[in-house]
């Protein structure tokens, strides 16, 4: 068994454990990944392997499900510097930085990310919202077109794609999105519809 699944393993069931210790008595839920105790473990294991991509991929999969985001991208720098061709570092540390509204280096990361996910309609989805915070128009949309270009019933893209034209001015292309939309996902297709007809761009 290699040592990732290993590790899998082994924060599965130290989250499971985890979760059956912190069942409280007034019945309101805990997120067994923001215990002191799952931290604990993976930093405690940290300290003795520092040099443990793995490990520091969990710890920045605690700190996303937390929305740790600032964490999350300092444990991702970690990772990366062990295993720069982990692309999906890359993506996961994009997505953080979108999140913080860091989108020059949310972008500069979605672009290193291609290098090794270049199949992966959401890193482009994901790209583009980073360029619409920037008001980079032209590129959201290649973004978006290359994001249904790899996945056509992505209807996440096509909502957004048809948000992007209606910013562009272009009416009769965002009408061309939702008429494709209600193909897929009717109640993504309503909202863009209400977008068309009301939505002030």
């Amino acid at each position: 068994m290699n040592r990732f699944l290993c590790l899998t393993l082994f924060i599965s069931v130290l989250l499971l454990s985890c979760k059956e210790k912190s069942a409280p008595e007034s019945g309101r839920v805990v997120n067994p990944y923001a215990t002191d105790s799952v931290y604990g473990e993976v930093k405690e294991r940290l300290s003795k392997e520092p040099d443990n991509p793995d490990l520091w991929y969990h710890l920045a999969d605690l700190y996303d499900r937390n929305g740790l985001y600032a964490e999350e991208v300092e444990a991702l720098k970690k990772v990366i510097e062990l295993r720069p061709d982990m692309g999906y570092a890359y993506f996961k540390m994009g997505t953080a930085c979108n999140r913080l509204g860091r989108y020059d280096d949310a972008i500069a990361n979605f672009k290193k990310a291609m290098r090794y996910m270049l199949d992966n309609p959401v890193l482009y989805n994901n790209l583009a919202m980073a360029y619409s915070k920037k008001g980079m128009r032209d590129e959201e949309i290649k973004a978006l077109k290359k994001a249904i270009s790899l996945r056509q019933n992505y209807a996440t893209a096509r909502f957004n794609l048809g948000i992007a034209y209606l910013k562009a001015g272009n009416r009769s292309a965002a009408l061309e999105q939702h008429r494709r939309l209600s193909e897929i996902d009717q109640g993504m297709a309503e909202l863009l519809k209400k977008e068309i007809d009301g939505g002030k761009r």
